[in-house]
């Protein structure tokens, strides 16, 4: 019975149970791996993250940034579907525009060129630690459909936060840094992600800029974007004003963007908002609501009717968008509804 037993174990037995390992490690072979976003690899530094505080890694993970950026643009198919990917991360607006003056994507040479009122500029980074990051075109294809890569852009937005932690633990202050921060910022803006934007330019004009200078264009250009955060989203006025004058900003755009705000002149509202780029286009947006409505006020007060199709296309929203957004209590009349009438004239 012992021998049997020992022979149990050796030859046939034996091998019978290598094959069943063998079997069972071909079943796990055949899983597939866990596929790991790369943007999802580190943590945030302000939680324990430490592999972000090496500086290679920060441009590497950097480069991994950018290149997801470019694959978001690209999958998007065309310029109207990456808008609405924006779109979709924005924050909501309670009077947002119309999509008839909504921006259009496109790629100007330069961030602070004036384009005209449908051009929605991208926040392309200048450089690459690993060489040239090469311009964006969007590519048509036959069977180009929308796809919602509304996960890509808050992904993105996510490590370009963690790479900002990891630039402020580490206390980096060099054109890396600026090159970062930049297109924090500009992402942000376009994302209208406030939460992104915000800190990255007061923490780049005031931690970054006084130990490695931006260029005259560069400080020009985040300047402008806090004077009119301060005043279209913040509504604050007199802290545009202050800010202005503190970095000496001389911005004939912002001035009038001020100028407007302060004396509710909606007519020079829109002729600014169809004169600069895209990225004060967003910001100009968080104002829209408040300054529609504060003009709408105006017409109640001197109009007793106008015509539907003058009001609708100076407001630049429909009869029901007038209604529902900002609660006008007008009515239609004419024979085909085509006069808005605000006041009803008694007769005595």
């Amino acid at each position: 019975m012992q021998k049997k037993g020992v022979r149990a174990f050796s030859g046939h037995s034996y091998g019978h149970t290598g094959h069943h390992h063998g079997g069972g490690g071909n079943h796990y072979s055949r899983l597939k791996p866990v596929e790991l976003d790369p943007l999802s690899e580190y943590g945030l530094p302000s939680k324990g993250e430490k592999r972000l505080l090496s500086p290679k890694v920060q441009e590497s993970y950097y480069s991994k940034i950018a290149e997801r950026y470019l694959a978001f643009c690209t999958e998007a198919g065309d310029k109207d579907s990456l808008q609405k990917q924006f779109a979709r991360l924005a924050v909501a607006d309670t009077t947002p525009s119309s999509s008839a003056s909504s921006p259009v994507i496109s790629v100007p040479p330069s961030p602070l060129t004036s384009a005209p009122p449908t051009a929605l500029p991208l926040p392309i980074p200048t450089s690459l630690p690993t060489g040239s990051f090469p311009d964006i075109t969007f590519i048509a294809t036959d069977n180009s459909k929308e796809q919602d890569q509304s996960g890509s852009l808050p992904s993105i937005l996510s490590a370009l936060r963690k790479l900002r932690e990891a630039l402020v633990a580490t206390q980096r202050r060099d054109p890396f840094t600026i090159q970062v921060y930049l297109f924090a910022i500009r992402l942000g803006i376009l994302a209208k992600s406030f939460e992104s934007y915000y800190p990255a330019l007061l923490y780049l004009l005031r931690s970054v800029h006084p130990f490695s200078n931006l260029t005259s264009v560069e400080l020009a250009e985040c300047v402008s974007y806090l004077v009119l955060d301060t005043a279209c989203r913040r509504q604050d006025l007199a802290g545009a004003f202050k800010l202005r004058k503190e970095y000496k900003l001389k911005d004939k755009k912002v001035d009038a963007v001020l100028k407007a705000l302060v004396g509710d002149n909606y007519v020079l509202w829109r002729r600014v908002k169809r004169g600069v780029d895209g990225y004060r286009v967003k910001l100009m947006e968080f104002a829209d609501g408040d300054v529609k409505r504060r003009t709408l006020m105006a017409m109640g007060r001197a109009y007793l009717s106008l015509p539907k199709e003058f009001l609708e296309g100076q407001m630049e929203e429909s009869w029901e968008g007038l209604r529902s957004k900002y609660g006008v209590g007008w009515e239609l009349g004419g024979e085909k509804g085509e006069k808005v009438v605000i006041r009803k004239v008694g007769r005595g």
